[in-house]
């Protein structure tokens, strides 16, 4: 260990001495899930290559949200690279709070990021963060589970067999829940799950002149399916659970079906799976509207403008975003554990092409159309969010109030009628009405 180190230290310090450049120390900030934990490990690779150093704020997503956010809108300076996604690039691009990418080297091809990810991380055709990973969501599935309930998932379900097959799979006595759901506040927790759910129930957010729609029929149809399949096939915590905490009741064996993330396959189909030989994939499902309710994302890498380390942050951009990387992974960890959903070039290779989750995820991602969302016309762009500043202080709000209804500590009436007077008064007080 001693050897290699030094090897590495070695080969930074010569590195720097031919190039003349500079050695920094970066100041990353990221979201806890599963790749970015796994990027970190594999960190020591970019000091060898670079000798630049990389220090990690490992943040809970709402958590992480709120400091990149607060950060970046006061000029804060405390991160040279920061984890966001496909909501704030366009809008923090427009405002000059990023640096763009437009000079990013040729070896790095920024033509292999497939259009959807390219697309939603760029503002008037210019690319401010580079795609980590790209997703949809999926239904990912006991087939053990389906098939003692006597049923077969469709590749591409309606809600109501969901909530026919999880109820049929859910047994009590043997702490298996039916179906794992996002129930838990935050605008990209519950919230994106239930917005994106509801476009396939004929909801939006906003009609074209920016009046809220919660007092329709569609929402109080959402949140009602919602609140009664996972009364009767969830988990009891579910009002509270996130990405992660149904990531981990899925992987004990604690769920029939769980509709999430696409990047959670590898996850749930590896080493840390109780289950993982016996999981399927489809679509996420639909209500015969034309409107899946699947949503597209991509975590990505940015730099905030006024940073002094641009060089070196485009440095690592390039090094854990390019093709490298993604050979890097495959050579640790195999093929089925390197970041999905961003780069043509994955979905092209043989070896990726093997992996029992790799179609259904290009599925899902060119099946997500975020300008067209929603069953009726809506004058936003996004599928589980709405691409306005506004947006996210509102449905953070929003979704706090349908999860204390989901909880029982008010009813879905309530809470829809409180979620149409304050985003109501948000978008007044915008200026939007």
């Amino acid at each position: 260990m001693f050897f290699k180190n030094a090897l590495r230290a070695a080969t930074a310090i010569s590195l720097v001495a031919t190039t003349g450049a500079y050695a920094e120390n970066l100041t990353i900030a990221t979201v806890n899930n599963g790749d970015m934990i796994r990027m970190q490990g594999l960190t020591d690779d970019f000091t060898a290559k670079t000798g630049h150093t990389v220090e990690w704020v490992t943040l809970e997503e709402n958590v992480l949200r709120q400091r990149v956010t607060t950060d970046i809108s006061t000029k804060g300076g405390a991160f040279d690279i920061m984890t966001i996604g496909m909501y704030e690039t366009p809008i923090w691009g427009a405002n000059g709070w990023l640096v763009p990418l437009d000079d990013l080297s040729a070896e790095y091809n920024a033509a292999d990021i497939l259009p959807a990810m390219a697309g939603g991380l760029s503002h008037d055709g210019t690319l401010y963060a580079a795609p980590f990973y790209g997703e949809s969501s999926m239904i990912m599935y006991r087939t053990d589970l389906m098939e003692a309930a006597g049923l077969e998932m469709p590749d591409a379900p309606s809600w109501s067999f969901i909530a026919k097959a999880a109820r049929a799979m859910t047994d009590r006595e043997n702490d298996i829940n039916g179906i794992c759901l996002r129930g838990k506040a935050g605008w990209g927790e519950g919230g994106a799950f239930i917005t994106a759910m509801s476009n396939s129930f004929g909801a939006r957010w906003f009609d074209e002149d920016w009046n809220a729609q919660f007092d329709t029929r569609e929402w109080s149809d959402t949140l009602n399916f919602y609140y009664n399949m996972m009364s009767d096939s969830g988990p009891a915590g579910y009002p509270t659970n996130g990405f992660n905490e149904n990531l981990s009741l899925f992987n004990q064996g604690k769920c029939g079906m769980w509709i999430d993330a696409t990047v959670a396959a590898s996850f749930v189909t590896g080493a840390d799976s109780t289950v993982a030989d016996s999981v399927g994939f489809a679509l996420a499902p639909d209500n015969g509207m034309g409107v899946r309710s699947n949503w597209l994302w991509a975590w990505a890498l940015a730099i905030p403008a006024g940073t002094q380390k641009e060089a070196a942050a485009k440095e690592f951009i390039e090094w854990a975003t390019g093709t490298g990387y993604i050979e890097l992974v495959a050579a640790n960890e195999g093929w089925a554990n390197v970041p999905p959903g961003a780069r043509i070039s994955l979905y092209e290779n043989p070896n990726y092409q093997a992996v029992p989750f790799a179609q259904m995820t290009l599925d899902s991602i060119l099946s997500a159309d975020p300008n067209n969302s929603t069953v009726d016309p809506s004058p936003y762009v996004g599928i589980q969010f709405a691409a306005i500043p506004e947006f996210a202080g509102i449905a953070t709000e929003v979704s706090q109030e349908f999860s204390a209804a989901y909880a029982g500590q008010q009813t879905i009436d309530e809470a829809l009628a409180k979620a149409q007077a304050l985003t109501n008064d948000a978008m007044e007080a915008a200026g939007y009405r």
